[in-house]
């Protein structure tokens, strides 16, 4: 792998573990942040070693957001000048950001969120790109753009009212006060609450060992439906799964699956074929 600024990243047993490494900065999210993470997970994604990414972080919290110095690099932010130029590319600004985050919905394994402490502002627009969440008993999550006097533009808005009640969704974006782990629990944003920072990290390696032993085909298939059902008619979630499957079922699998479990032995699969720049 290589050396990131914002992350460290270990693969064992097919899965990555990709931590937030910079706590003495409450692990905000500064310039690098965003040009790292889609590069680190496309990076685990193309060697194909493994099968599940894992997310954890570092120090008190998980993260603090975006790191404001963003905000105050003229660089970074195009303000001033042309008022239609300055529109134009602060509307690339923010896709470019909202593609950063992406990258965790379009990797084609699952990616698992193991959130302790604070989870604000960007940190929760990450988390919602996620496959599952899973937090510590002191996590909490606020969706700080709002008191800030912004409105979140990288992902919460669009994703969190698919994964709890709407009119809960709107309270919190309107008031930007934090949530606690148990309510996230009971609105269904988090799979379940662990006692501490390392049950968490433990119970979340148990089940991305889980996933890690299934076939890497079935379960890259399984995020493909999934995702385009969340954004598509069931009618049209079912031909595109029947046109899936003529592709890609093969019997292979299924057959080590079988004997796997008639020898009491585990399946071993091959892995999904590493992907490489175009002709190289």
């Amino acid at each position: 792998m290589s050396a990131y600024e914002c992350f460290t990243v270990e693969i064992k047993d097919h899965i990555a573990h990709l931590q937030l490494s910079r706590p003495e900065a409450l692990n905000s999210m500064n310039k690098a942040f965003w040009v790292e993470l889609p590069q680190c997970v496309r990076e685990i994604e193309a060697a194909a070693e493994a099968r599940v990414i894992v997310i954890s972080s570092t120090g008190k919290h998980f993260s603090a957001g975006m790191d404001l110095g963003v905000f105050s690099d003229s660089s970074a932010l195009p303000m001033g000048g042309d008022p239609g130029r300055m529109g134009e590319a602060l509307r690339r600004l923010v896709l470019d950001l909202q593609a950063s985050l992406s990258s965790l919905e379009q990797v084609r394994i699952p990616v698992l969120a193991a959130v302790h402490g604070g989870c604000i502002g960007g940190a929760l627009d990450m988390v919602c790109a996620a496959d599952s969440r899973y937090c510590s008993a002191d996590a909490y999550f606020t969706i700080k753009e709002t008191e800030l006097g912004m409105t979140a533009d990288v992902g919460t808005l669009q994703r969190l009212p698919k994964l709890m009640p709407q009119g809960v969704v709107r309270e919190l974006a309107y008031t930007g006060r934090k949530f606690s782990a148990q309510e996230a629990k009971a609105l269904g944003f988090v799979n379940e609450v662990y006692e501490s920072q390392q049950a968490l990290l433990d119970g979340v390696m148990t089940i991305a060992a889980q996933i890690a032993a299934n076939s890497p085909l079935a379960v890259s298939g399984c995020k493909e439906m999934l995702n385009y059902s969340r954004d598509h008619s069931v009618e049209d979630s079912l031909k595109y799964m029947a046109t899936w499957q003529s592709g890609m079922f093969r019997p292979g699998d299924m057959m080590k699956s079988f004997q796997a479990k008639a020898t009491k032995q585990a399946p071993e699969f091959e892995p999904l074929r590493p992907i490489k720049p175009l002709f190289e």
